[in-house]
């Protein structure tokens, strides 16, 4: 199972909310006579139209997705009282505007025309979620916890120090039903005592044998002292046992700084478990891409006539760059940007020089972010589409010719790609995209070592919401100019 037990558990209890509060709801409107429209002419099944009954399926998954995003499957928000109803009130916000948005689209008549009908469902089911979901169940799943009726068996891959501190804080701060059933580390003898009666059970070698003999429900990668090479190699064995995968270690510490991540005893956990079949998600993914690159480029071609028009009046430069790129697995392919600078002799070799430095050292300092430019070089309408990424818009011609996707590492230059250490190539094993993680949450402000790691976190949690995430990000990013250059 990709997804730890104790989360569907949540999410058949929220869903069971969610159609508790529309049964209510629709009642009292009922009841009241809330809802006037006497002309519908609809098919019923016991008492309820076929829109309302699909409405017990679509609404208690658009809460599904609105509290993933606002982190109320994230075991620290769950179990803190404060934050956990903050995150629900700032969800049904969100929730009633997809509500309204849904019954629309479906035309479905009951939502549209009940003024109150959204308004009732929404206050019924904050009232339902704080007192079944903050104190029934949560009390519920503390008991089964503490009287052992619900364990998560956890393996720890690491007996040093990050490993020991982990399982230390587990032993003693542990509200989530977590067990700490052993170690595996390539560097002590099996049976070796770690912390009480928890001890190494054998080597990364042989993890798949452990996990099966000892029941073990999630595995965690928790060592600091080893090379990227090697952490990818453990996390690409881990995954191989269809279950999930969390990493605790200072070698991903951007990801916590960048992006709100799952705590268990304060200590972050980072999670590295491929969320679908990937067979199935490229497809959906491809598809996706496809129709959106095509109905954006629709709707901004008189836009994008007119920065071509800007681009001729403001610059004696071609209209689109056109330079060569390497994509998923090395290939090269020809990538697509709006003009933004001008050309000038060796130029080029002076940008590769500072970029090969800058890949090989990862300094700190003004040259040392993701884009090294010459300001010289940028023409005055360049300025403006840089800062607001619009130069970006092209590459949605590379989407439509499966070149690129709309989500993904970004795609790097040939000589940047042959000096890349091998865990850095890896970035490399999907299609890159018109933005990622580290557009998003890192922008110019992350070193080059960083924004690799930013890609593979993007990589190991690959999935068509997550998709959707950063590419609603991406509009506040591009409209705000954060980080641009």
């Amino acid at each position: 199972m990709r997804i730890p037990r104790y989360k569907f558990i949540w999410m058949i209890g929220d869903i069971l909310i969610v159609i508790i509060g529309l049964l209510i709801t629709r009642s009292i409107v009922d009841k009241f006579e809330l809802f006037q429209n006497s002309h519908l002419n609809l098919t019923y099944l016991f008492g309820y139209s076929y829109a309302f009954l699909s409405s017990l399926i679509i609404i208690p998954a658009i809460f599904i997705l609105v509290f993933q995003y606002n982190n109320l499957y994230k075991a620290n928000v769950y179990f803190t009282r404060a934050n956990h109803f903050t995150n629900i009130i700032k969800s049904h916000l969100y929730t009633g505007i997809l509500i309204v948005f849904y019954a629309f689209i479906i035309k479905f008549a009951f939502i549209r025309d009940s003024r109150w009908f959204v308004t009732i469902f929404l206050f019924t089911s904050i009232i339902l979620f704080f007192i079944l979901r903050i104190f029934i169940f949560r009390s519920i799943f503390i008991f089964l916890v503490k009287n052992k009726i619900f364990l998560q068996r956890i393996l720890l891959v690491g007996a040093g120090k990050a490993g020991r501190i982990l399982a230390t804080k587990l032993l003693f701060e542990n509200e989530f039903g977590i067990k700490v059933v052993g170690f595996v580390d390539d560097n002590l003898e099996v049976e070796t005592p770690i912390i009480q009666s928890i001890k190494v059970l054998g080597k990364i070698y042989d993890i798949s044998r452990i996990v099966r003999e000892n029941d073990i429900n999630e595995v965690i990668i928790a060592i600091d002292k080893l090379t990227y090479e090697r952490l990818n190699e453990i996390i690409e064995t881990c995954n191989d046992l269809q279950i999930p995968t969390r990493i605790s270690s200072e070698l991903f510490n951007i990801v916590n700084k960048k992006i709100e991540v799952e705590k268990y005893s304060n200590i972050p956990i980072i999670d590295a478990t491929p969320k679908f079949d990937i067979k199935y998600s490229l497809i959906f993914k491809r598809v996706f891409d496809i129709i959106f690159s095509f109905l954006i480029l629709l709707l901004l071609s008189p836009f994008l006539l007119l920065i071509s028009i800007f681009i001729k009046l403001f610059s004696d430069c071609p209209v689109i760059f056109k330079q060569k790129r390497i994509g998923k697995n090395g290939d090269t392919f020809l990538f697509y940007k709006f003009r933004t600078m001008y050309s000038i002799d060796g130029e080029d070799n002076e940008r590769k020089e500072k970029m090969i430095d800058f890949i090989k050292s990862n300094k700190s300092g003004s040259v040392c972010d993701t884009k090294i430019i010459n300001d010289n070089r940028v023409t005055r309408i360049g300025r403006f589409l840089r800062k607001f990424s619009l130069d970006e818009l092209p590459q949605l011609i590379n989407v439509l010719k499966g070149d690129m996707s709309l989500v993904g590492p970004r795609p790097s230059l040939p000589y940047e790609y042959k000096n890349y250490d091998g865990w850095q190539k890896k970035r490399h094993s999907v299609l890159p995209g018109c933005t990622g993680v580290w557009q998003v949450w890192g922008r110019s402000s992350v070193s080059f070592k960083d924004s690799v790691v930013l890609d593979l976190y993007y990589i190991n949690n690959m999935s068509p919401w997550l998709d959707l995430q950063l590419i609603l990000k991406t509009i506040p990013v591009m409209l705000f100019a954060r980080g641009g250059k």
